[in-house]
């Protein structure tokens, strides 16, 4: 007997009527789109605007707004390719292993005679004893600041390369040590990219590592590759220095521990600091834009305990002295201490406009990226661009659905116009899910969508032959379609399990627009296994019990 009990009747109506009202916004996307944008502004600021509220209001509040979020080659946006300067760490280690050396060599300054830092290439720390008969003892207090390496590869290893010949102690990182560190950079960067991409409020923007030391970054929506680059190309590497001296030659001679680095604001105006800083921006808990005491555009930031308590200390023991506010190596201010700063806030001022002190305040909220980025490739694609890829797409999938409707109409007769139903109902069903989990769409993403329309009738070519063999048998049409759906499941299962596992391999081991493909087939699969065997089966007994046929033509 042909027949679907009633509460399978309502669970597979009630799948098919979420998945249109979780589509359905696909179908109003930019009003739906800014629906969100203005929801989303309210809630982060707390401040509402006629704008905002007219666009809040422009999509019900109590209906689905998931939508599909189109990735790059879709909706236009920004493509980079950097390349992390992990070699920048490794001389940031060296000068910050330094003062500890030299404070625990002074303390055997009676062993090992006077010492003092030699000039050495980037990332190598020379130091020069008086004494070259206690070098070994040099050594062993040196080789106390090594630790031990805790990775797989470098077990056994110490993070620091020591060697010693006359009176010259050479110190670098080990090999064992850098592959460590260059692992971190680019862990950090990736993170650190990502806080300033998701600041400025883009969507679905795709950050990952490709080779050693690359990033790729890709940001639908946004204005140019040299507005991304302006964000994350920075490295917001914020300190605050002790003064030496000011003068105007950039090429001054100066101390160990010392550099000379140009004003901000300031033609022919150089600061000699000390290299050590008081504070790091890594300290740095919040930073927000505003005004000076002037009206002018300003940034106000704020320590955390560590920070206020080390920039307290420093600001109370030298009250009258000037220190240096370092953004990227240049002095972006260097007032006068006039009072101990024990509040932990303070405000960096100077030659910006509000855009620039908003961009300030968001990178250093961010925090400062551990090595610079040099760009390989950069590329704008415009919004036309993905405009025309849309349409293509769309009128790809709309021939692919016309030529399956019309090939399954002229071979099945009504059953092909139940299976072309089915079709459509699996079209949002698949971009149901899209918006539900909120995939990003890209072109191979369309192009599993195409795919899947091919194969989604695959199964349904399955079941009406199975049928056609059991009308052959005449046991009735209704027998013959119980019979022709019971006996094509097992094949068709079987064949979309396979499929679906090929999917999943290409979406573990697969990159971006392989992923997209993999994800977009995946859920094709699902959905139309699901629309072949219960929906077309449930439209079948619909027809079947209001027409009661005494036979039927598959």
């Amino acid at each position: 007997m042909l027949q679907i009990d009633r509460w399978k009747r309502i669970l597979i109506i009630g799948i098919c009527l979420l998945g249109l009202a979780y589509a359905m916004p696909n179908l109003f996307y930019k009003r739906v789109e800014a629906h969100n944008d203005a929801v989303a502004t309210i809630e982060k600021t707390g401040v509402t605007t006629p704008e905002l509220e007219a666009a809040r209001d422009g999509w019900p509040g109590w209906l689905p707004n998931g939508l599909v979020n189109l990735g790059l080659d879709l909706r236009g946006g920004a493509h980079l390719l950097g390349e992390v300067k992990v070699e920048q760490v490794y001389k940031s280690r060296m000068d910050s292993l330094w003062p500890e050396l030299r404070s625990a060599l002074a303390a055997e300054r009676a062993t090992v005679g006077a010492i003092r830092r030699v000039p050495a290439e980037d990332g190598v720390l020379k130091i020069e004893i008086g004494n070259p008969e206690q070098l070994a003892r040099a050594v062993e207090i040196v080789r106390g600041f090594s630790e031990p390496v805790t990775t797989l590869s470098g077990a056994g290893q110490t993070s620091l390369a020591i060697s010693a010949a006359g009176n010259t102690i050479t110190i670098q990182l080990s090999d064992a040590e850098k592959a460590v560190t260059d692992d971190r950079t680019i862990q950090q960067s990736l993170e650190i990219i990502r806080r300033r991409v998701d600041e400025v409020g883009t969507r679905e923007p795709t950050i990952m590592r490709q080779g050693e030391d690359r990033v790729l970054i890709q940001v639908p929506g946004i204005g140019s590759a040299a507005e991304l680059k302006a964000l994350i190309g920075t490295t917001a590497k914020l300190t605050f220095n002790p003064v030496v001296g000011t003068g105007g030659d950039p090429d001054a001679r100066v101390g160990i521990g010392q550099v000379v680095l140009p004003s901000a604001d300031q033609d022919g105006i150089y600061y000699t600091i000390e290299e050590t800083p008081v504070v790091t921006g890594e300290e740095l808990t919040d930073a927000l834009p505003s005004t000076d005491q002037n009206g002018l555009p300003a940034v106000d930031f704020r320590f955390n305990p560590t920070g206020a308590r080390k920039f307290g200390a420093y600001t109370s023991a030298n009250v009258g002295q000037p220190f240096a506010i370092v953004l990227d190596d240049q002095v972006i201010s260097a007032p006068v201490i006039r009072q101990a700063i024990t509040t932990g806030s303070g405000q960096i001022s100077g030659s910006m406009d509000y855009e620039e002190a908003n961009r300030l305040a968001v990178l250093l909220r961010a925090g400062a990226l551990p090595a610079e980025l040099n760009f390989l490739e950069e590329r704008t694609v415009g919004p036309e661009l993905g405009q025309d890829s849309v349409d293509a797409g769309r009128i790809a999938s709309a021939v692919g659905f016309a030529a399956v409707i019309v090939l399954m109409v002229l071979s099945y007769g009504m059953f092909g116009v139940f299976a072309a139903v089915a079709l459509g109902v699996n079209m949002v069903l698949v971009f149901a899910i899209l918006s539900i989990i909120g995939a990003t769409l890209t072109l191979p993403g369309i192009a599993g969508i195409v795919l899947t329309i091919g194969m989604a009738v695959d199964a349904n070519v399955l079941v009406f032959e199975r049928i056609r063999e059991e009308l052959r048998t005449a046991r009735g049409p209704a027998r013959a379609i119980e019979l022709g759906y019971e006996r094509a499941m097992s094949a068709i299962v079987d064949a979309n399990i396979t499929t679906l596992i090929i999917a999943a391999i290409l979406f573990v081991l697969g990159s971006g627009p392989v992923k997209g493909f993999a994800v977009t087939l995946s859920i094709g699969i699902v959905t139309s296994v699901f629309t072949a065997l219960f929906v077309t089966r449930l439209i079948t007994v619909f027809w079947f019990e209001r027409a009661r046929p005494r036979h039927i033509e598959v």
